[in-house]
């Protein structure tokens, strides 16, 4: 059959992950192989593949092939995260469009309509995955709201409360007023705003004309008002001791109260006190007995509690606080300042709210200490290492966690109450009634005397528990024993703090054990100009589009040659063409190959060619090799791509193609076959489909017999002689391509070269290979410069090239002036790097020897290139 002319992706990629599929290549059961297990950051369930998805599980499925094919056992386990807040946005969002509110339904029948919704939505990202070639365990697909996942998550909970590492208190915590739930503190975004500084004059109780300026940003929280604070030591406010200034507009009496807290120098030393919607208000109220009026509801909008602007919208509040402040005459001034905004993480056009709420937290401290030590002595190994310092910074100054969320999205927090308030957490509801009989004494309490809490837990309080859920780690440790722990998570260091440290600390807290062996930090995706990508600036190309224009090879080439581990990439689709571009050259090299005719007999002239391709192959291998134990997969792709494009299309094919027409010796034919498939081996993590489709059209093959399942090729021997020989034969014809190229000449037309050397064994073994790729009539080797010619140099080799035409002296001498004048400059700055005491003391000493023959050989080419100036003169 006939190959086609270009490679078309289409016909290629659905066929052969179906036959993939269907051969069990992706499944994983323990056995006695060495385990690989990767565990997927589970994305959304309301996620479609975007950029970040795409780069970071190219990096797994590469991570995973290789392992496939060293005869691990590679496990690559797949799933997808509720996310209660995005989910359950898009479900009210859902019920809106058809005319039902959440508040007029019950929670089973919001929960059902939830699910009804993920069941169809949910799995759209994992589809998708599967185009990107992603070789998961699609059997072993978990989704964190599953029975099993929730269960874990419950006992999780249970077990925290009863070790004490997680209670029950009113706190303030960070309010999200559009999605009406409680936010982490890693969950609030800062952003730099242009803010207006309002300073209010309070007017002193019982005075006629004596006023207390206090300067804020939230106007609208003076409604919850109760004191304002100064500093003892600040001469300005001394005489107010034990007086009480009146609230704006409310007219509410509250003390003047001093406390060191307060900065002298910000504002106007003078700080109006919110305990209800400032921690630093909240704990100067605590310390000063201060009564908290909580003046917003859970929407955003002003309480009751507030007096006036009851219902409307706090920014709506804040416009109208401050006309009506400045008619009566007690706006001061208004400034321009840069402030500090939080923002909600999962809603990031909403300013979140300090809040005071009755909340569950997690004891943080007691985890902390195992999941930082751990790391900093690298038992946990971070790629690229500098994120330990982040890792480090964060852990030593954790904060409690508030787990509680106002959702009805998720695992639903197990405690239980009765009328009194009092409480009693347990896995069932049968088993909190029993400690509610035992508590009370009555055991005439029944299962309708309790009412479960409302709230559900932070959706990273079930992801925490990924590495040892998905494996029912919970329940039966048989298959957690065979594959944790896991050996690499790949994801973004964005959400370092959400997720990597606390699977740590689960891990450590559960299992005793760290849940998986290295870190791998992926970079954000950015542009080509170095910003986000985002669809409102129109930057964010489609996924899948992507996919279908370049194919999934194509993509994944173009994601990873720029994507240095931790590294922001910065993406162009250029980058998918030079992918799609790569397998049309390999594509190529095939249908070249696939064209030859063989005859039976080995044609010696090609045996050189073919020991140093695979001396050339098996020092790839060892740089490979080496790239992907230190987690340098772009690194390790350029030197696949160079080997593929380089070495075995422009050079070796090029050495060993018969004339036009003609047939082949069977043996290189043979040779090259092998040498190309550990090639197309060495390609095959990062661009699965065709080096697939290559590997089934070299040979006939069974079905079994894939690509996918082969062996990772081993390193052999290395002749670094030889390698050298034949970069010095290659760059002899490149020159002399040269010359032929500047003076217009036919590349076919013969040329007689001559060479002045130290040692012709140099150019022995190649000697043949370049008469045929320069095209030479001849190639000899003589003792003296020979005149009329064109010169170079390889090394301090010097070359003379006849090419039939005059040589312009003046031309020459220019050339020869300009090579000299760049190797001089080489010659200087190599002369600086020897003359740094600290470069030579602290440099290993195979680099400073590189360094000094670098020297060596700058000063015999300058002396070379002088001699033949000389000559011209």
């Amino acid at each position: 059959m006939e190959l086609a002319k270009t490679y078309d992706p289409k016909l290629v990629e659905g066929r052969w992950y179906q036959h993939w599929m269907e051969q069990g290549f992706f499944r994983s059961v323990p056995d006695e192989r060495e385990p690989f297990t990767i565990v997927i950051p589970p994305p959304n369930v309301t996620g479609v593949l975007h950029m970040g998805h795409m780069l970071n599980n190219t990096i797994q499925d590469v991570l995973i092939r290789k392992a496939r094919m060293e005869g691990k056992n590679a496990c690559w386990v797949p799933g997808t995260d509720h996310a209660s807040i995005a989910t359950e946005s898009k479900v009210v969002g859902m019920l809106r469009e058809k005319g039902i509110k959440k508040s007029d339904i019950s929670r089973d029948e919001f929960l059902k309509h939830a699910f009804e919704w993920k069941d169809k939505y949910g799995g759209i990202i994992l589809e998708q995955l599967r185009r990107l070639g992603a070789s998961c365990d699609w059997e072993r697909t978990r989704f964190t709201m599953e029975d099993k996942l929730s269960k874990a998550v419950i006992k999780v909970f249970v077990d925290l409360y009863r070790k004490g590492y997680l209670y029950r208190d009113l706190k303030m915590i960070n309010w999200d007023p559009k999605a009406r739930t409680t936010l982490s503190n890693e969950e609030v975004v800062y952003k730099e705003k242009r803010s207006k500084l309002y300073h209010v004059r309070y007017q002193v109780e019982g005075s006629q004309d004596e006023w207390l300026t206090i300067a804020t940003t939230r106007p609208e929280t003076i409604l919850g008002d109760t004191a304002v604070c100064v500093n003892p030591k600040d001469p300005r406010y001394t005489h107010l001791q034990g007086k009480k200034v009146l609230v704006p507009l409310i007219g509410r009496s509250i003390p003047v109260i001093f406390d060191e807290y307060v900065d002298m120098e910000f504002g106007t030393g003078a700080l109006k006190v919110t305990p209800a919607h400032d921690i630093n208000d909240y704990e100067l109220g605590k310390k000063h007995n201060l009564e908290t009026i909580d003046m917003m509801n859970d929407d955003g909008t002003i309480s009751p509690a507030g007096q006036l602007y009851v219902g409307e919208d706090r920014f709506t509040a804040r416009k109208r606080i401050i006309e009506e402040i400045e008619t009566a005459g007690q706006l001061v001034k208004v400034e321009e300042i840069d402030n500090k905004v939080g923002y909600s993480e999962r809603n990031p056009d909403t300013v979140v709210e300090p809040r005071l709420s009755l909340q569950w937290f997690v004891d943080m401290q007691p985890l902390a200490g195992p999941a930082l030590e751990n790391v900093l002595n690298d038992e946990i190994q971070f790629h690229p290492a500098q994120f330990k310092n982040l890792y480090k910074h964060w852990l030593e100054n954790i904060r409690n966690w508030p787990i509680s969320r106002q959702l009805w999205w998720g695992q639903q927090i197990p405690a239980w109450y009765l009328e009194d308030g009092s409480f009693f957490v347990a896995e069932t509801a049968e088993e909190a009634l029993e400690l509610a009989r035992k508590a009370t004494k009555d055991d005439s309490l029944s299962l309708s005397a309790l009412r479960q809490d409302e709230d559900v837990v932070d959706t990273w309080f079930s992801s925490w528990l990924w590495p040892i859920s998905v494996f029912d780690g919970f329940e039966n440790k048989e298959e957690l024993n065979y594959y944790y722990p896991t050996n690499v998570l790949v994801t973004g260091w964005d959400i370092i703090f959400f997720w990597v440290a606390r699977m740590i600390m689960a891990g450590y807290e559960y299992t005793g054990e760290k849940p998986f062996k290295h870190v791998y930090f992926t970079g954000m995706v950015r542009d080509k100009e170095g910003r986000k990508m985002s669809k409102s600036l129109g930057n964010s190309p489609d996924a899948m589009e992507l996919l279908d224009t370049y194919g999934a090879d194509g993509v994944r080439v173009g994601m990873l040659i720029a994507a240095p581990k931790g590294n922001d990439l910065l993406f162009d689709v250029k980058l998918c063409e030079q992918g799609r571009n790569f397998s049309n050259k390999v594509w190529n090299a095939l249908r070249l190959i696939k064209g030859w005719e063989s005859y039976e007999d080995k044609n010696t002239d090609n045996e050189a060619a073919i020991a140093w391709l695979e001396s050339r192959l098996n020092q790839v291998i060892q740089d490979i090799d080496a790239h992907f134990a230190a987690f340098r997969l772009s690194d390790a792709l350029m030197a696949v791509y160079s080997f593929i494009w380089d070495d075995f299309c422009s050079w070796y094919l090029e050495m060993i193609k018969p004339e036009y027409q003609q047939p082949i010796d069977s043996h290189t034919l043979a040779r090259t076959i092998e040498l190309f498939e550990k090639g197309l081996q060495l390609m095959h993590p990062f661009m699965p489909f065709i080096t697939e489709e290559i590997w089934n059209q070299l040979r006939e093959r069974d079905s079994k017999d894939c690509i996918i399942v082969s062996r990772w090729p081993q390193a052999g021997q290395v002749d670094a002689a030889l390698l050298q020989q034949a970069e010095a034969a290659k760059e002899v014809i490149s020159k002399v391509r040269e010359v032929r190229n500047q003076k217009g000449l036919k590349q076919k037309e013969p040329l007689q070269l001559y060479a002045v050397v130290k040692d012709k064994n140099r150019y022995a073994t190649f000697s043949a290979m370049i008469q045929k790729l320069a095209f030479l009539g001849e190639f000899s080797f003589v003792d003296a410069e020979v005149d009329g010619t064109q010169t170079f140099l390889v090394g301090t080799d010097q070359f003379f090239l006849k090419t039939g035409d005059t040589i312009d002296p003046e031309q020459e001498k220019a050339r020869l002036l300009q090579e000299r004048d760049y190797l001089l400059g080489f010659i200087r700055s190599v002369q600086g790097k020897l003359s740094n005491e600290k470069f030579v003391s602290s440099a290993p000493a195979a680099v400073v020897d590189s360094e000094r023959k670098k020297l060596s050989d700058g000063e015999a080419k300058v002396k070379a290139i002088e001699e033949s100036l000389a000559k011209l003169n």
